[in-house]
């Protein structure tokens, strides 16, 4: 309980940046990984990872040559994930913005999948609309990227990024309920 309370005072401190006040659910992280193909991807990216919550599950579904890294901009947030002992974990503070620069920096050409729980409806347009154009750019062909929001108003701006390969999923036992974008790159 301690761990949701800390969770809870950091995203009332830092709403701007976390988006919400609460913990994604299993349910959620559930839905968000189904379309994944942990087997064959080298690199996964985790935009927003928060406390972890998805990480966790991440983590659980790797392949033993994959590697997630996460981008964590809050200050609380990040040291709570360096505390996740991982070997195939990479935490970075840095925004999400600046992806294909600090994972290049890193040896890799390409992400296989992105996931992302950045609350776009609230970061400044100019910032969503160059992580949204980055991601796509870094994403392999074939990649996913999947997003949460909580309401369908950035259904049209990922529409524009990545054309009509998006589908839609609802997830009710997430507090508050929320709706998986799943963004193919073909």
């Amino acid at each position: 309980m301690n761990k949701k309370f800390n969770f809870f005072k950091e995203a009332v401190k830092n709403y701007k940046t976390s988006g919400t006040v609460v913990p994604s659910s299993k349910y959620l992280a559930n839905k968000m990984l189904k379309d994944i193909d942990f087997s064959s991807a080298k690199l996964i990216v985790e935009l927003g990872p928060g406390n972890g919550a998805i990480t966790h599950d991440i983590l659980k579904k790797l392949s033993p040559n994959t590697t997630l890294i996460c981008f964590e901009v809050n200050d609380a947030f990040y040291e709570e994930l360096i505390k996740i002992k991982h070997p195939q974990l990479i935490i970075l503070k840095a925004s999400a913005e600046n992806i294909k620069e600090e994972v290049v920096k890193l040896g890799f050409e390409k992400a296989d999948h992105i996931i992302s729980s950045l609350p776009l409806t609230i970061i400044p347009k100019e910032i969503s609309h160059t992580i949204l154009t980055e991601s796509f750019s870094f994403l392999k062909q074939n990649g996913i990227f999947v997003q949460y929001q909580y309401s369908l108003t950035y259904y049209k701006k990922l529409k524009e990024v990545f054309g009509d390969n998006i589908t839609l999923n609802f997830e009710p036992f997430n507090f508050p309920p929320a709706f998986i974008y799943k963004c193919s790159k073909n």
